[in-house]
């Protein structure tokens, strides 16, 4: 059953999120006016280095209130590729240059709200480069052997939809090779 778009108007925006109100009419018939959250898209990146580690870091989301371990992720910039985004997202925010890149999985999070996208990369490898250049990203950047993860998802350790959706899929891909 396919929902009708009549039509849509803004009614607030910034360079970070548009909410708009979407004029919709239900297969019922019935149609009203649906709040939606557009969001610019994301870049996610799972770096596993040669000792099935993979590459996190320890940080606070002031929105939650709440402390987790996340993979390297940002926002997929204007005129750059979500692959791209990925790369610069691990280098700015962690000091490693990242190995191959290469797509992992696709999400989409939250798709009865919001048009975000999560565009999730595979890295294997990578080089330290230096401290990273994005200060207020993290408290801790860690190798996380891989086989400790599946408990720290258990623990809640790690809650974001890109870094639960990027690990998941990464370990179901490991236990396969």
């Amino acid at each position: 059953m396919e929902w009708k778009t009549h039509g849509e108007r803004q009614i607030y925006t910034n360079k970070w999120v548009n909410l708009c109100l979407v004029d919709v009419q239900q297969p019922d018939g019935r149609r009203w006016e649906y709040h939606v959250v557009r969001l610019r898209h994301l870049a996610v990146a799972a770096v596993v280095n040669d000792r099935k580690e993979v590459l996190m870091m320890w940080r606070h989301r002031f929105i939650t209130e709440s402390w987790a371990w996340e993979l390297p992720m940002g926002l997929v910039e204007e005129g750059e590729t979500p692959e791209e985004a990925a790369g610069r997202e691990v280098l700015e925010e962690t000091g490693w240059r990242p190995g191959p890149i290469k797509p992992l999985i696709y999400a989409e999070p939250a798709n009865g709200i919001t048009d975000s996208q999560h565009h999730v990369f595979r890295i294997d490898g990578a080089t330290y480069a230096g401290p990273p250049t994005e200060k207020n990203e993290s408290d801790r950047i860690e190798w996380i052997p891989l086989s400790e993860v599946r408990g720290m998802i258990d623990r809640r350790e790690v809650v974001s939809s890109g870094s639960l959706v990027g690990l998941l899929y990464l370990l179901m891909d490991e236990a396969i090779r």
